[in-house]
Formats: C-alpha cells, structure tokens, sequence
C-alpha cells in the first residue's frame, strides 16, 4: 500500500468486526512506528495495549460510571477549548451531525444518542484497545508529537489492512482508567485508540467526512 493510499482510506471507524489481531502483527506496527520524529528526538509517547479480559475488565468498571452521567467526568486536560468557536466549532458539530445523519439518528432522540456515545467505552467492538500517557511536565510540542507517533501507527495499520479510531472520549474517565491499569502517578492520561478490522458494510463507517478546502489551512507567499 502506498503512503497516499493509506491516507485517503484511514478513518475513525467506530464498529469493528469480532476478527482478532494478532500480537505479531502490532509489534512489528509498533516498531516501524517507533521511527515517528519527535522534537530533540524525546520520544514522549507510552502506550498500553489491553486485550482479552483487561480490556473487558476497563469496560465493565466505565459501564459502572456511565449511568452517573457528566458528574462521573474528570478528564486532566480539555478534550476541546472552552472557546473553540468559529469554523472549528462547526466542523466540530458538523461530523457529529452527520455521523448520527448516518446511523439515523435525530435530535430529538436523545436516549438513541447517548446508547451510541456509550459505544465509545467498549472500543466500538474493536478487540484491541491502546490506552495513550506521557509525563505531566511534557508541553505542547510534545504532545504534537505524540499526535505524528499516533498518526504513523494508524498509517502502518492501514498498510496491514487494520483500522483505527483516535478516542480522546477514554480522557473523560482518567481515575477509573487509573483504578484498573497502571499508569505513572507522574503521567498525563491522553487517549485511547481502538484497534482492529473494520465493519466494511456499516454505515457508521461509510458516511463522507468533510474536509475544510486546503485555502483555508494553507497560504502561500512568495511563489511566481
């Protein structure tokens, strides 16, 4: 698979299919992913990959704190700004609008939603799920470079025909993470990123997400 093709096909997938992955195949993922540049070469990433009874163990105890709603929240970072406005906030709306638009979904129905949302916490049925940290004292070059360690994975994975979804939802629970893997007291909770092979026929997965034109990301000076 080419670097272009594993771009334009890589995605959030948000229902997998029962397939196992086998562990041999995430090393040898996890090694290339190992070259991902990293300011001063710091290498800020850690990762852990729960499988099997862990994984199920973290679900059942999240599925305990769901039902408590926003007051069982306690993310150590914002997921997103208190600020975010503008065209960010509307593609923001705009994907969530149209993933539910896919699963068909309306407003008005509040409790279908909430089910969905729940799916989050049982990785979306993947059978692989990374749990993301990195030391608290770590900056925001670091943690973009946390994001290029991600990205490659996801890349790689592509290239042995797996799939991805990127879940900073799983921050939104980082004291109940901590209770049932061991994560440094001096460490920052990041993400999750479920793993695995993706539904092809879901409609979940198959809705268009729009992209902002490269005018509005890119400017370009000084060319002839």
């Amino acid at each position: 698979m080419e670097v272009t093709e594993a771009v334009q096909t890589r995605r959030s997938i948000r229902k997998f299919t029962d397939q196992k992955v086998d562990r041999e195949t995430l090393t040898r993922v996890l090694e290339k992913a190992q070259r991902s540049p990293s300011g001063g070469n710091t290498q800020p990433w850690h990762g852990i990959l729960l499988t099997g009874q862990p994984m199920q163990a973290l679900f059942d105890r999240i599925a305990q704190e769901f039902p408590k709603g926003r007051e069982a929240h306690k993310p150590e970072y914002h997921i997103y700004p208190p600020e975010l406005d503008g065209a960010y906030e509307q593609r923001r709306f705009g994907v969530g609008e149209d993933l539910y638009g896919a699963l068909d979904i309306s407003r008005e129905e509040k409790g279908k939603r909430l089910m969905w949302f729940a799916e989050n916490f049982r990785a979306f049925g993947a059978p692989v799920l990374m749990l993301v940290h990195t030391p608290k004292y770590m900056g925001p070059p670091q943690w973009s470079d946390i994001g290029m360690w991600l990205q490659t994975i996801a890349l790689l994975l592509r290239e042995e025909g797996l799939d991805s979804c990127f879940q900073e939802a799983w921050a939104m629970y980082s004291p109940q993470i901590r209770e049932m893997v061991s994560i440094p007291e001096d460490h920052i909770f990041f993400c999750g990123m479920a793993i695995g092979y993706r539904d092809k026929d879901a409609a979940v997965n198959n809705f268009d997400v729009k992209r902002a034109g490269l005018g509005e990301a890119v400017r370009f000076e000084g060319w002839g």
